[in-house]
Parts: C-alpha cells; structure tokens; sequence
C-alpha cells in the first residue's frame, strides 16, 4: 500500500511522517520546508509506504512543488490519501479537503493539533465531522504521538474496504448547474485519462490550463464550457475562480458551525500578537533582528563554540601527535609518513576542528526556526526585497542558503513565478554557507580576537546587503519586472523542540564530518601530492618547488590587486571549489601547520587588511561545485550556470579589490 501525505503547508505533515516511519526528515515551523517527495516505510505495516508531498492549499498550482504534489496524486495514482488538517485552522485547511475528495481516492483526514484544540477549551465532533464530510476522520497529534496507531489503522482498513468518499458534490445553484453541465461533455474524454469526471469538471469550471491542454477537447465543447462558465459568472456576479471558492467556504462555514467549537483566541495566537508587536514592528523588526543574531553570534564565536572548539583542537593535536610518535617508531618511509600527518591528519583535523561551532550556531538556528521567529524575518524582509524586484516569499529559500546552499537553490521552487525563481537561485550564494564558516572563524581569531563576533555577524550582514546590491544590478539588467503578491502564513510562535534542536545539530555535525571524509579528503590528498612533489614527480623539500607552487603562481597575478601574493592563498581559494571547507585544510596542509597553530601561521600571510579582503572573496566568489551541479539541474541551462559562477566571482573580486586598495589609501600601515 503506498499513501500520500497530503496537506497545507506548516500543518506538521513532515512531523508526522518522522514519526510513522522513523525518518528523520528536517521540519520547521515556517512553510515551505518540503520541496520535494520522500518515501518511507510504516514502522510496524508490512509493504505499508508513505510518501510525504510538498504543501500545498489547493489543488490549483502555482508553484513548482505544488505541481509534484498534484502530478502524484494524478498520475501515480496512490493507493490513498492521508490528509493532514490543522485543527487549529481547520475552516482554511479544509478547502485543500474539499478537492482530495473529488480524486475519489479512499482517504482519511488526519485531525492534527488537538492538543492545543483541548487545551484553548475548544472541541470537534468527530461524529458529525465524518458524516457530513463522508471520509473517515482520526483526531492526532503528530508531535505528541498520540492516535498515530489508530489513524493508520483506519487508513489501511480504508484501502482494504475500497471505502472512497461517500460524498463529493458541495455545490448548489448556479456553480452546481455549471459543473454538471460541463461533467457530462468531458465523460469520455475523462475516462480516457482516468481523471475524475467531476474534479476535471470542476478544473475546468476554475480555468486550469493543464487540464484542459490535457483533455484535447473539440473546439465546439470548448465553447461550451466557456459558455456555461460565462453564465454561471452572470448569475453569481463574480468571477469564476472566485464562484468556486465562495461555494466551498460556504460549505465550510455550515459543516463548523454543526461540528466545531472554539473559544475565541487560543494563547498561542495572543502570545503571537504581542510578541509581534515588537519583532513585526514597521522600526523594531530590523533592530531586533540584528539584535537576535547579534547574540547568537557572541555566543557561538564568543563564549560556547569557542571553548568548545578550543577542547577539540586539543584532542585533535594529541592525536596527532600519537599517530606521529607511532609512525616513527615504526618506521614508516618519509613519503608515506608525510601524507599521513603533513597531509591526511593536519588538513582534515583543521576542519574538523570548526565541527563545534558548526553545532553550536546550528542550534541557535533551529531554536529560531522551531519558534517561528524565521518566518516572521520573510515577512520583514519583503519590503526591502520589493525594491530589488523580489517579494519577501524569495527570503525563505536565502535563509536556507545560510545552511547550505543545495537545499537552497532546491528550496526556490516555492516561488510562484519563473522570473522570482531564477533571480533567487542568482542571489542566494550570497547568503553565507555553513561551509565558509570554518573560514571566517580562523581568520577572525587570527586577525581580530575582540571582535571575532562583531566580524562575523558583519560578514553575514554584508551578504545579505551585497545580494540586494547585486539585486539591484539585475533588476535593471537581466530580471526586469515586478515580483509576484507576497502571501504568507505566519505560524504561531510555539516553544521549540529540544529533539528537533539536537537532530539539527547532528545532522549538520554529520554533514559536516562527512564532507571531511569524503570530498576534503580528496583534495586535501591531492593538494599534499601537488606540494610534495616537483614537475617531473621528484619529491621537494621546499613547497616552492613543487607543482601547486608553479600552478598557484602562474594564476596568483589576477589577485595581487587583491593583497593575495602568496601562491598558496590562490591554491587555497581553487581548492575551495571543491568545498568551502578545503580552503583551511589546503591552508593547513601548505603552511605545515598544526591545529593549534594555524591561526599563528596565518600573519605570515596575510595583513589584516588583505585577511579581510580574503574574507570578503571567501563569502562572494562561486559556491561548491555540489551546489553548482544543483543550480545547473533546477535552472535546467549550462550557459545559466556558467554565467552566475562568472558573475559571482567576477563580482567578489572587484568589491574585495575595493576594500584592499580603498583601505590602502585610508592606512598604508595595513
């Protein structure tokens, strides 16, 4: 048996398909969090699957994840439905409800949230609920695992009965003459497609465009479908998209009004207003959001991640310092020896030496995330988005971009408009990586240790402000238009879930230490390789005279305008496009340094002007080339992809030759 999970976005389905099938799938309390199917089996059901679906409101999409969920539903043909509605918004979740019954699929409808229903003294009948609706009803609540077992139990018994909806049409006078009319001149031509005669019917009623391309109708019941629609708007005055909508709130309406009952505003919702007052605030949101990041930067860099990450780089040093001791003692030829601790052990112990920073800002993060807090900053951020032609939906997929990139780029296709789409995916590497953080906080540490905090949060503030610049330039270049309506739920902020806080942390402490392994350890064997050996493969002592060496000068030309003149600062940046990472490991490995020592090394290098002028090229040039692969998959175009990795780099050397040579001016002694 396969189930959807189908349902509006924010109501906990990703919860509750974590908890049916032991996933560990990332939720969040904003929406949006689901861009793409997943599959999972049922803890407990044999050949039981579950497949949790983008959210979506209707079954009219706008955007591309709304389309794979109705792509599924249609063309794959699932077993059944599980619909999952927020009991605390049931009136606006139960117009998605309305539509999954006209796929005549069996379904159950996933009452989720009663908790919080019972304990603002609030009430629903599941009785009068399930017969008026006609599907079976089972009240959950997904976070608490309470009714999961019933539910499912309902749900296979549903499919094994072959129990479809018992009722489908909600409709009366002037919309229901117009879908009866137009059921019966579509019958064959829906049976040919097995879409539901009057869901078709209905689509059409609504003007879908793919249904109808679909349909391959004559041009004679084309103009009378028009014909009837066009009567229908007449009698009702209104448009037809409108007609529909109107018809199945009414129904809504009624069926709350004999089966819900509520108690005026739950606590959470006036706990949300008030707090809204400040962190929503037309003067307040801004200040109080740099105000909030401020302090999860000081206590990352400042106070826990520091300490942390203090004890870890010890560990790590005396580890390497065992496996030295027994390397020697054993014997080991120099080559072999050099690669194991010059090369496998001091590049990928460097990065592994920011994992307690990583976990540690990650759980700020989540905390942020879980509360709500995060979609109140898209909502804050679309006014000054609008003035770069993007909306406040486009700072959804950005505040992603702050974990990963990947997941990012994929997050863009909750955008409705194609134009929106491609400019997000643009501006989105400017959103500083997990990936780049080890970066900034070595250098931060060398260069300026009472500010490592403040030069953190400003590099970050300095993406975001750079990404709107660059907005702009597109704006009046390449995206010329205006952004699509901004519409968003604004979930009520609730206390956040230590386990999805720790999950978070351990699964970017793993992405992390898995990135270390793999695609760090390559190139950190490889930058080994290149620095130890010369052009006819002859084993150096001095770096200078090794093949990197001769690479790294030949390209070092382009940023001694940059302060870079150093051949292993180039090495470093072009190993970093394998991953942001690799730029400290192939640091470590060039230099010969220890963990504890890296940040001693680093003046020898570099000014701290031209150490900020790195920082800067670090946080604007060209992402990873995993999240190349991906903006080249969802922008579907080569020239595309080549085009942003040189605007991109192109961009972040011009503003870090800038600040080098502006700040050469103002203090040569720099």
């Amino acid at each position: 048996m396969i189930f959807a999970l189908v349902g509006n976005q924010n109501c906990g389905k990703t919860t509750l398909f974590n908890q049916l099938t032991g996933s560990k799938q990332h939720v969040g309390n904003f929406p949006g969090v689901t861009v793409e199917q997943k599959v999972g089996s049922v803890i407990g059901l044999k050949d039981v699957s579950i497949v949790d679906l983008p959210g979506i409101y209707s079954l009219s999409p706008y955007t591309s994840e709304e389309m794979i969920t109705r792509d599924f539903l249609l063309k794959q043909r699932p077993d059944g439905i599980i619909n999952i509605v927020d009991a605390t918004n049931i009136e606006r979740n139960l117009y998605l409800t309305l539509q999954l019954i006209e796929l005549q699929i069996p379904m159950v409808v996933a009452l989720n949230m009663m908790d919080e229903v019972q304990a603002n003294n609030g009430s629903i009948d599941i009785r009068e609920f399930v017969e008026i609706l006609g599907v079976p009803a089972i009240p959950i609540s997904a976070a608490k695992k309470q009714g999961l077992s019933e539910l499912m139990e309902q749900a296979v018994e549903t499919i094994e009965t072959g129990r479809k909806p018992a009722r489908t049409d909600f409709c009366s006078g002037a919309v229901h003459r117009a879908i009866h009319a137009i059921s019966y001149l579509i019958e064959d031509h829906a049976q040919r497609l097995q879409i539901p005669m009057r869901f078709a019917a209905t689509k059409l009623v609504e003007g879908d465009d793919p249904i109808l391309e679909n349909l391959k109708l004559t041009v004679n019941e084309v103009d009378m479908i028009e014909h009837a629609v066009k009567e229908m708007e007449t009698d009702l005055g209104t448009d037809r998209e409108a007609a529909l909508a109107d018809m199945r709130y009414l129904f809504i309406e009624d069926m709350c009004g004999k089966c819900v009952a509520k108690i005026g505003k739950s606590r959470e919702y006036r706990r949300s207003l008030h707090l809204d007052s400040v962190l929503t605030h037309r003067i307040w949101s801004i200040p109080s959001f740099l105000g909030i990041m401020f302090l999860v930067f000081w206590l990352t860099f400042g106070i826990i991640g520091k300490r942390l990450s203090d004890l870890f780089v010890w560990g790590l040093d005396g580890l390497t310092q065992i496996v030295d001791k027994g390397l020697t003692s054993y014997e080991l030829n120099y080559v072999s020896h050099s690669l194991i601790i010059d090369g496998i052990m001091t590049g990928v112990g460097a990065v592994l030496s920011f994992v307690p920073y990583i976990v540690t800002l990650f759980f700020f993060l989540s905390l942020l995330e879980d509360s709500g807090y995060m979609a109140r900053v898209a909502f804050v951020m679309d006014k000054p988005l609008r003035k770069i032609g993007l909306s406040g939906r486009s700072f959804v997929p950005m505040l992603v971009g702050f974990g990963c990139t990947v997941p990012a780029v994929m997050a863009t296709r909750t955008l409705p408009s194609d134009r929106d789409r491609k400019m997000t995916i643009f501006l989105t590497p400017f959103m500083s990586c997990a990936g780049k953080l080890p970066i900034y906080a070595l250098f931060a540490a060398a260069f300026f240790p009472k500010y490592s905090a403040f030069v953190m949060m400003g590099l970050y503030v300095m993406g975001i402000l750079l990404g709107i610049l660059s907005g702009f330039i597109m704006k009046i270049t390449t995206f010329k238009g205006a952004p699509v309506p901004f519409v968003m739920e604004l979930p009520n902020y609730r206390f956040p879930s230590p386990k999805t806080a720790l999950q978070l942390m351990w699964d970017k402490a793993r992405d992390f230490i898995q990135r270390a392994f793999t695609v760090i350890f390559v190139a950190t064997v490889i930058i080994w390789f290149l620095t130890s050996f010369d052009m006819r493969l002859n084993p150096v002592d001095n770096g200078t005279e090794s093949m990197l060496a001769a690479i790294g000068q030949w390209i070092g030309a382009v940023f001694v305008p940059l302060g870079f003149s150093d051949w292993r600062i180039t090495t470093s940046l072009i190993a970093g496009f394998t991953a942001k990472e690799a730029v400290i490991s192939t640091l470590a490995v060039l230099t010969g340094a220890s963990l504890s020592e890296l940040s001693d090394t680093l003046p020898t290098l570099f000014s701290p002007l031209s150490a900020f002028s790195f920082l800067v090229f670090t946080l604007l040039y060209t992402p990873c080339v995993a999240a190349i692969a991906t903006v080249k998959r969802e922008l579907g175009s080569l020239k595309g992809t080549a085009l942003m990795i040189l605007y991109q780099t192109c961009f972040a050397w011009v503003v870090a030759c800038l600040i080098y040579q502006v700040g050469r001016l103002l203090s040569p002694h720099w």
